[in-house]
């Protein structure tokens, strides 16, 4: 027979296993949550100097994607492009670039740099990490220009690349030579960035600095906030406010790369030619260049050209279907 205190024992034992029972099923729900989401689930690996983080969906086995975002976006750009590519039988892997969400570098040594040939180093080492051997590349903004550099500098892993804005490989020189002064405008924050009081402004007003971005890239683009949010944790890494201010600084000549990455950049400086499979895509953010035709000599393989009206920047987050089109037709010029 029971007494009082043994009944009060099991109603407080019954008790603390239902609630118990109810955090275990909040926690599953809460991680299945996370990792159960369109871009599939979220991964840490080591490669070349950086911890990478990247998300991985789709058959093991299919042919790789590798989509690479810009700047000051993140991989949730491509949050509607990866199910298309799955449904098709491809492997895709989003990363975050250095400087973004949760890739962070292995060393406080090493230097926060924005180069070029330093982003694109990253994903040849994340892809030699993998073993992937050959991959298609697509990405637009800073994605682009890494997918065009590797393109250029590593034509042995790109199976076919997709470049939003087209041929976006920096010239150092060419960048020395004012522009007219309404496209001056457009590029406002690279001189911003340029001094030490915009270094700070950045830092201090990332958020709203790159919503700003956002408006004005995409200014027919009705995004949410909660879409903003979204990404906008990405620029929450300790070490994105010094690569983003590096990335433009450099691009003016106004910050030094590092030499590891000399020879890499002298190639890079003769403007190459792209010979691989290539779709480019141009928006409303292109403007007089929206034709292709200022670079369509750069890329010497099956080549077509995209034009997409009422679109702004970012574009596999405003008109998926059409990114992923282009993967697929990209790949279909290899075979």
């Amino acid at each position: 027979m029971f007494t009082q205190s043994n009944n009060s024992q099991i109603y407080f034992i019954r008790k603390y296993l239902f609630s118990a029972l109810l955090l275990l099923i909040f926690n599953i729900g809460f991680n299945a949550q996370q990792t159960n989401n369109s871009l599939g689930t979220l991964k840490q690996i080591n490669a070349g100097v950086l911890n990478v983080g990247y998300t991985e969906a789709g058959s093991p086995d299919g042919t790789p994607v590798i989509l690479l975002h810009g700047w000051p976006y993140d991989i949730h750009s491509y949050e509607e492009v990866v199910p298309l590519l799955t449904a098709k039988g491809y492997r895709v892997i989003t990363p975050y670039l250095r400087g973004f969400g949760s890739t962070k570098f292995l060393s406080e040594k090493t230097m926060r740099n924005g180069q070029q040939a330093a982003v694109a180093s990253d994903i040849i080492a994340l892809m030699d990490a993998l073993k992937i051997d050959k991959a298609i590349i697509g990405g637009f903004d800073w994605g682009a220009r890494t997918a065009d550099v590797m393109a250029a500098l590593w034509s042995n892993r790109v199976k076919g690349l997709v470049s939003v804005s087209g041929y976006l490989i920096t010239n150092l020189e060419a960048n020395k030579k004012p522009l007219p002064p309404n496209t001056e405008l457009g590029w406002w924050y690279q001189y911003y960035f340029s001094t030490e009081r915009g270094e700070k402004g950045y830092k201090d007003n990332t958020y709203e600095f790159n919503k700003l971005i956002w408006k004005t890239a995409s200014p027919l683009w009705n995004f949410s906030k909660e879409t903003y949010d979204q990404t906008a944790q990405s620029f929450k890494n300790p070490d994105h406010v010094a690569i983003v201010i590096h990335n433009y600084r450099w691009r003016l000549s106004l910050a030094k790369g590092e030499k590891k990455y000399d020879e890499l950049e002298k190639k890079l400086q003769t403007r190459p030619v792209i010979t691989v499979p290539t779709v480019t895509i141009s928006s409303d953010f292109d403007g007089a260049t929206i034709d292709g035709s200022a670079y369509r000599d750069r890329f010497t393989g099956k080549y077509s050209h995209k034009i997409l009206k009422g679109i702004g920047h970012n574009v596999p987050q405003e008109a998926p279907q059409s990114f992923a089109d282009a993967i697929i037709e990209a790949d279909s010029y290899s075979k």
